[in-house]
């Protein structure tokens, strides 16, 4: 019987490392638009999102949004929007990529009272669907469609 890693390996998937924080939630190491951060991997968040405060330093530009964001604690959450931006994890990279900018501070403010360090942004299902994401908790990894 062969292994997960080896069964989607052998399917042109790449492995990509996870780091279990003290809220036991899982973050991974990106680089958007060539910059390190790191982002939250949330199944739950629909669209994936970068804290308003980092977006300048990732090389985003921001247009006007009228959606208001709901959830991670908040909600009628004024946002921007981000088009165009490469995300790389690991060795995968998707180029032309859109990213909700908003204000993270009440989930950056969630990770302190846990003494964890902030993050960069959410990673959420639209970009996890998008690559095809297979998450092992057992393992602390995911895996991506190259």
């Amino acid at each position: 019987m062969s292994s997960l890693r080896s069964f989607l390996e052998a399917d042109k998937f790449t492995r990509i490392s996870l780091k279990k924080t003290r809220t036991l939630h899982y973050k991974v190491e990106a680089r958007i638009n060539g910059c390190k951060c790191w982002l939250i991997v949330d199944t739950g968040a629909s669209t994936s999102c970068i804290n308003l405060s980092e977006a300048e330093a990732l090389k985003m530009t921001p247009q006007a949004s009228e959606i208001l964001a709901t959830g991670a604690g908040a909600s009628g959450l004024q946002t921007q929007i981000s088009e165009q931006n490469c995300l790389r994890l690991g060795t995968w990279e998707k180029s032309n990529l859109t990213f909700i900018i908003m204000d993270l501070s009440h989930v950056n403010a969630g990770l302190a009272q846990a003494e964890e360090d902030s993050i960069t942004g959410i990673l959420g299902a639209d970009i996890l669907k998008q690559a095809r994401a297979v998450i092992d908790y057992g393992r602390n990894c995911m895996y991506f469609k190259l």
